[in-house]
């Protein structure tokens, strides 16, 4: 609690950043004015007005402690992470993933916030923070209104940076053909049956491959490499780059064995389920540029899917980002806003933390950020050695060049002291000094009466 301190915080947005914040804010005894412009104000993606909404995979990534992924989501949990509890109690199978059906995970966020008496949910569309609030959190996304876009854009003075996003498409299950279709999770022994496979032969995927590049796109033109953020490559783009591309890519059969023949197909695309009930399915690294129509004629090419029914259709749309580096400190406070009665925080992919966890977590930051401002405590510094302290020091160091939407990875957290050369071997020596540096943090938070 706050001491006797009465203080309220907006925050735009309630997607996973927006929501983890209220509730964190919330949970201290700060209130909140929690505002969503939908369904007032909706976007191209999304389809629902609940909080949290999951508008490209359902899956959250890795669970493997040895993963940046799985890392990620320790430091969620030992946080207290509200999202990430609701995403583990609304988990479906996908192997060592972290899948969730994504309208009860949403449903459930929904109910959280709703049902929190300091956080206030306002429906309106907010084109610029107000001076009212204590503190502001910006979590709007990548989808960010144009009113609010062009207010960040006249404080920073800088051109709002944009890449191009797409989002798979989601079958449903009684419209696929399973004796052609088999259930295997790729390098998944404990864990069989997650996904369904489709294989390939040869010359299936040869003809599959001639009809996605010729069919008609969307936005009518070839993308540039730095347009598209690199996790999202649409599927055509990613075959121009060479007929065989998605093979060792999206489509690759590799851990995979077809019952039918007994052999590893040629390629194979693999389905996950969207929810618990398991009545659709996501083509796993299907995210499209195509119109509606060609995605119905080139996807039912897929061996199984002849006449899948979709639920819902590949979309691509262009996502906002600003410069981080530029713009943003350690705590994710927005430097351009200078208003110190009323400071401004930016969490969520409008900051460039690209990823469903990553946003969780950039909420909770912003929000012990704020905490911490209205306590008036310093806010002890996110260890590097941690999964998202590394991404958090690649998005606000001023020497990050060409900034680009990043996920938690290796390749940015600090090089161990003594070299590895074993992977796995490696990726377990980050996590066990990351789990360190996590205690360590957590025990600084407590410390100062943050955590």
């Amino acid at each position: 609690m706050l001491c006797g301190m009465e203080k309220t915080v907006d925050i735009i947005g309630a997607g996973l950043a927006g929501s983890e914040a209220a509730l964190q804010l919330a949970a201290r005894g700060v209130k909140v004015r929690l505002y969503e412009m939908r369904p007032v104000s909706s976007t191209a993606v999304h389809h629902g007005s609940d909080c949290a909404e999951l508008v490209c995979s359902n899956s959250l990534k890795s669970t493997k402690p040895e993963s940046a992924a799985g890392m990620l989501k320790a430091e969620l949990a030992a946080l207290g992470s509200q999202l990430i509890e609701e995403a583990y109690a609304h988990r479906v199978d996908a192997g060592g993933a972290l899948a969730v059906d994504r309208e009860a995970f949403s449903a459930a966020v929904t109910r959280r916030v709703c049902e929190h008496p300091l956080i206030e949910y306002i429906v309106e569309e907010v084109r610029e923070p107000s001076l009212r609030a204590d503190a502001t959190i910006l979590a709007t996304g990548p989808l960010t209104s144009d009113a609010l876009a062009s207010w960040i854009s006249d404080r920073s003075g800088a051109d709002n940076m944009a890449f191009y996003d797409a989002a798979a498409p989601i079958v449903m299950a009684d419209s696929l053909d399973e004796s052609v279709l088999f259930r295997q999770s790729r390098y998944e022994a404990d864990a069989p049956g997650d996904y369904l496979n489709a294989p390939f032969s040869k010359e299936r995927y040869d003809a599959f491959v001639d009809a996605l590049l010729s069919a008609d796109r969307v936005v009518k033109k070839e993308f540039e490499t730095r347009d598209l953020f690199q996790a999202c490559q649409p599927i055509e783009e990613i075959a121009r780059k060479g007929r065989d591309a998605p093979r060792f890519g999206t489509c690759k059969p590799v851990g995979l064995t077809d019952p039918v023949t007994g052999r590893r197909p040629w390629a194979a695309v693999q389905l996950r389920a969207e929810n618990a009930d398991l009545t659709a399915y996501n083509l796993v690294g299907f995210q499209t540029n195509l119109t509606f129509p060609e995605q119905r004629r080139v996807f039912r090419m897929i061996p199984g899917l002849e006449h899948a029914e979709f639920a819902r259709y590949g979309v691509m749309h262009r996502n906002t980002f600003i410069c981080a580096p530029k713009l943003l400190d350690a705590s994710l406070r927005f430097a351009c806003a200078s208003r110190p009665e009323s400071p401004v925080y930016v969490a969520g992919q409008l900051a460039g933390t690209e990823g469903y966890c990553e946003a969780i977590m950039s909420g909770l930051v912003a929000a012990l950020s704020v905490f911490a401002q209205v306590k008036g405590k310093a806010l002890p510094a996110m260890p590097r050695s941690m999964a998202f302290g590394s991404l958090l020091a690649y998005a606000t160091d001023e020497a990050t060049l060409d900034y680009q939407p990043m996920h938690v990875n290796f390749g940015i957290m600090e090089p161990l002291e003594e070299h590895i050369r074993n992977k796995q071997q490696r990726y377990a020596a980050y996590a066990r000094r990351g789990h360190d540096a996590l205690l360590g943090y957590c025990a600084s938070l407590r410390a100062q009466g943050l955590l």
